[in-house]
């Protein structure tokens, strides 16, 4: 297991703690030390704990401010997607699509939190095998992107290459590869070659190639 991130969980653990000795459980902050705890978790493959933390400040948040609050939307999304990482494909999809609808409700259709969501909605289409529902969602969630983020912007790169992935999976390994060409490269250019995301994008560029190799 990666030291840092051990290193990063005892500290985050310890820190939830505190929070639920002084503040008790219910309040914001030890919930939201709960979800920070919970990306920890997630990034070192525990979903089963991630899932649990997550259903934890949920319920919690539901219960206290209801299903419309913001911060509530928020866990309710990253919920969704341990779901999905888990296999559950419907209950994650049905997660994610009260969600949308919120977050809709709330902020608009161009908000980045609104096209988060939009974006992992996509990728449980996408699981789900509904390619065709992934990559018209996955193309109005760029287009929004592009339009209110910019075209260099972090989020809107993670959705083209999102894209590309469901154009790979389509069959399409002309426009995947050449739209992961472009991520790539626009990763490298803006965050720089050593940065994780760049990093990512490179090694699956690089899976691309030696699959067209053999093929």
């Amino acid at each position: 297991m990666d030291g840092t991130l051990e290193r990063r969980h005892e500290a985050a653990e310890r820190h939830v703690a505190e929070l639920q000795r002084s503040l008790g459980d219910d309040h914001p902050d030890t919930l939201a030390a709960m979800l920070d705890l919970a990306e920890i978790t997630f990034a070192q493959g525990r979903l089963i704990a991630t899932r649990r933390l997550e259903e934890a400040v949920v319920a919690a948040r539901r219960r206290l401010f209801g299903d419309d609050d913001p911060e509530t939307l928020r866990a309710m999304r990253k919920l969704g997607v341990t779901l999905g990482a888990q296999g559950e494909i419907a209950a994650a999809r049905h997660l994610q699509e009260r969600v949308v609808a919120g977050m809709r409700s709330l902020w608009g259709e161009d908000d980045r939190e609104t096209l988060r969501a939009l974006n992992n909605l996509a990728g449980t289409f996408a699981a789900a095998g509904d390619f065709g529902e992934a990559h018209a969602l996955l193309d109005a969630v760029i287009a929004a992107s592009c339009r209110a983020l910019g075209d260099q912007h972090p989020d809107t790169l993670t959705a083209m290459a999102n894209l590309a992935a469901v154009l790979w999976q389509q069959g399409n390994q002309e426009d995947g590869y050449s739209l992961q060409c472009q991520v790539a490269e626009l990763q490298r250019h803006v965050f720089g070659a050593d940065d994780p995301a760049a990093k990512a994008a490179a090694a699956t560029l690089a899976m691309m190639e030696r699959a067209i190799e053999i093929y």
